[in-house]
């Protein structure tokens, strides 16, 4: 079996969650014979001690206007209706020497 080099062309990051994300990325799979390219999107996280990527999954199809127009398309009807995500709030910091405002516990929290 001929070897498998694999070179991304151009690549986006989407980042979702504590640790996540997506690339969506064209990539080329070369051999001593032929070159091939290709779409990929691969989910995958960070890992907590260096913040390294690590893949999952990942799926892959033509560099073909028509499917990238497709998937594009699908990808609009399936997500009708769904409204982003807030953004998280950042906590507030304190300064050097002062203690961070601490939030007042809830009525049910006080009641427990």
């Amino acid at each position: 079996m001929a070897e498998v080099d694999f070179e991304t062309v151009v690549s986006e990051e989407v980042k979702f969650g504590t640790n996540n994300f997506l690339e969506i990325a064209r990539k080329k799979a070369i051999t001593s014979d032929s070159e091939n390219e290709f779409i990929s999107i691969s989910r995958g996280f960070f890992t907590p001690e260096n913040d390294e990527k690590r893949f999952r999954k990942s799926i892959a199809f033509p560099v073909d206007a028509n499917v990238v127009e497709s998937v594009i398309e699908a990808l609009k009807k399936v997500s009708e209706g769904i409204e982003a995500a807030p953004a998280a709030e950042a906590e507030p910091v304190a300064e050097a020497g002062e203690t961070a405002p601490v939030a007042e516990a809830s009525e049910d929290e006080k009641a427990e």
